[in-house]
């Protein structure tokens, strides 16, 4: 990430799409992102696998706090609120992420589970303002994906 003074602003607006199929129902995908047990098991940095703090009330209005430190030294937080969620279909949240003091991005991130023969695809589609040259789409994007990979050996461990 690069530095960036104040007189430097900047922001990139961005939408992508990640999609994983699932060999489970949508209820266990939908558990395993609304149960905060199960959350804080499989939703980590693969360089920082123990967070420091992750707090969550899954309810629309209700808040989720992932906090942890992984190899760059700072602190980094995940601090979302939930928008909307229609069990075993739908989760909708909005959510900042900062690195330190510094807010890197804000987005809007829209998860949905459709039942398929053997199982659920997921798509997650996020709309992110990415601020001052902090973050980019394309990391995001890659660490989404790792995210969604981490659910999917979760499930199979589970199952």
């Amino acid at each position: 990430m690069k530095e960036t003074s104040v007189s430097q602003r900047s922001v990139v607006h961005s939408t992508f799409v990640v999609e994983r199929f699932y060999p489970a129902a949508p209820a266990r995908v939908f558990s395993a992102f609304s149960n905060p047990e199960a959350k804080r098991r499989w939703f980590v940095d693969p360089h920082d696998p123990m967070p420091s703090r992750h707090d969550m009330d899954f309810r629309v209005g209700g808040k989720e706090v992932n906090a942890g430190c992984p190899s760059d030294g700072q602190m980094h937080f995940f601090n979302a609120v939930y928008q909307d969620i229609v069990p075993d279909q739908r989760i909708v949240y909005s959510y900042e992420l900062l690195f330190g003091q510094t807010r890197v991005s804000v987005s809007l991130a829209t998860i949905e589970l459709v039942a398929e023969a053997g199982g659920t695809r997921l798509v997650m589609t996020e709309q992110g303002a990415f601020l001052d040259g902090h973050d980019t789409s394309a990391t995001r994007e890659h660490g989404t994906g790792e995210l969604l990979d981490a659910l999917g050996a979760f499930l199979k461990i589970q199952a």
